[in-house]
């Protein structure tokens, strides 16, 4: 009895197993390719592996190293243990904005992964190599004619030509080192398999991001402010006629008149025919999400993580009542090219004080991602001549045929939604005036040549109220120009 109750227990378990791994691989899709889910599911649905995990190693792994026997069961359990790990060390780094461990995470488990195959691969081959071998040595030793030499120069008793490439005596492995002609294949074949599957997991699935705008409308024009006259009346007086305190006692019905000036939407901030602060082409899990470009060759980190992306990001919300995502994140330019057409980020970040290096690769990435893609770059210099230099020469290799210009107060970028009266900055590192780059009538390109970004921080950098609210607002501007013209070509999109 007591054997048959361990039986059942291990029966559901195994069940209990099964359907979390199904489970688990909808949700792991979900995550890296649809986005369906809310990450609080998420979280739910990831952490219990945990558990999974550690049940099953210990029941094949026995406390002490010196019972240990090494076997196709215990290699098994490491081998699929080793996924759920992997994958949960990435989607914790994701959800605490520690991308820098997620990259290294990913890597090391994309190597690791790599080695566990290839360990499988080998192991599969002897195994299977050896199965032949066996064949062969029986079907020789029931004919008696035959020799039991295993080392024959013939390719097969039959004199037939052998092409799998498990058995060593296969043709094309040639007569002279076999084994290692067959493991050297072998490596080749898996390595192209490999690397193709991760290829193709890039692009279609896993790997490949989709940005969503949220849904709604509105007209693109200037944010009106209202003055609203407001009635303050004065406090009334209770006065003993009797009293011996003599002043001047104020008529009843004195009022004084306060002019209160209160900002107030005249209309809903965004794009489009839809309803509610969004943009036409955009979904209601969709989320307005602020993404730094990695760079090599320089700092394009500064000031990341000290709360100027966030803060901006949170404004943006605040004064457009958009649904903004709960975090910031920075993506590097060879990832742009994940995002496919129609759901790539409407605009990037991009700031430093250093060099910015990039390969010609990644120029094409960039110039496919502002030209096909539709997208925008708002760069920040964040504190040196020598970046706007960089700038000015990255954008010249991007966009060759393109010259920079002067962006005129007046422009739209300027004035919607916000009247920007003056070019705010921190320091003009790079002039005063914003500089741009424009295609077929579109700015791909908004320069900033002082420092905006420093206003975002927290303590504003110590600049003076007028100054960082300014910023604030041209932050606004330049996000929402770049989501409503993306609005504007899916709608022609759909039209053609």
């Amino acid at each position: 009895m007591h054997e048959l109750g361990n039986t059942i227990r291990r029966d559901r378990f195994v069940q209990i197993t099964c359907g979390y791994v199904v489970l688990w691989t909808f949700a792991v899709f979900n995550w890296l390719w649809f986005r369906v889910l809310p990450d609080w599911l998420l979280w739910i649905i990831f952490l219990p592996a945990i558990p999974l995990v550690v049940i099953w190693v210990s029941k094949e792994f026995p406390h002490s190293l010196k019972q240990f026997q090494w076997n196709i069961r215990s290699a098994t359990t490491a081998s699929v243990a080793f996924l759920p790990a992997w994958q949960l060390a990435v989607f914790i780094s994701d959800q605490l904005s520690l991308y820098a461990v997620g990259a290294y995470a990913a890597r090391i488990g994309t190597g690791a992964a790599f080695m566990i195959g290839l360990a499988w691969v080998v192991w599969g081959m002897e195994q299977a190599s050896q199965h032949y071998d066996l064949l062969r040595l029986r079907k020789r030793r029931s004919d008696a004619h035959l020799s039991l030499e295993l080392n024959s120069d013939e390719d097969d008793a039959s004199g037939e030509r052998i092409w799998n490439p498990l058995d060593t005596r296969a043709w094309y492995y040639g007569r002279k080192g076999r084994k290692l002609n067959q493991s050297v294949t072998g490596l080749m074949s898996y390595s192209f398999v490999f690397c193709m599957a991760f290829l193709i997991f890039s692009k279609i699935s896993g790997c490949q991001e989709l940005y969503e705008m949220p849904a709604g409308g509105g007209e693109q024009k200037p944010i009106a402010q209202k003055v609203k006259v407001q009635k303050v009346i004065k406090k009334k007086f209770i006065v003993n006629p009797f009293s011996a305190i003599l002043f001047q006692v104020p008529p009843i019905d004195e009022v004084k008149l306060q002019l209160t000036e209160i900002t107030k939407h005249a209309y809903t901030v965004g794009y489009g025919e839809g309803t509610g602060a969004g943009f036409a082409g955009g979904t209601k899990r969709g989320k307005v999400r602020f993404i730094r470009l990695e760079y090599t060759g320089g700092d394009w980190d500064q000031d990341f993580g000290v709360g100027a992306d966030l803060n901006m990001l949170i404004e943006y919300n605040v004064r457009t009542q958009q649904q903004v995502a709960d975090r910031t994140e920075s993506r590097t330019v060879a990832q742009l090219n994940n995002f496919p057409k129609g759901k790539s980020p409407p605009v990037v970040y991009l700031t430093g004080q250093k060099n910015i290096s990039l390969s010609k690769g990644e120029v094409k990435i960039l110039k496919e991602y502002l030209l096909e893609k539709h997208g925008m770059l708002f760069g920040d210099n964040g504190g040196s001549r020598h970046f706007h230099n960089q700038f000015l020469a990255m954008m010249n290799r991007v966009l060759p045929q393109v010259r920079p210009v002067a962006i005129p107060l007046d422009d739209t970028i300027h004035r919607i939604p916000y009247q920007i009266p003056f070019l705010p900055y921190v320091a003009p590192h790079g002039g005063k005036e914003a500089l741009g780059w424009k295609v077929d009538g579109r700015w791909v390109a908004y320069y900033h040549p002082g420092d905006i970004g420093d206003a975002w921080t927290d303590d504003h950098s110590g600049i003076s109220p007028e100054i960082w609210e300014a910023c604030y607002q041209l932050g606004t501007n330049v996000i929402f120009y770049g989501h409503t013209e993306y609005s504007k070509w899916l709608e022609a999109q759909k039209k053609k």
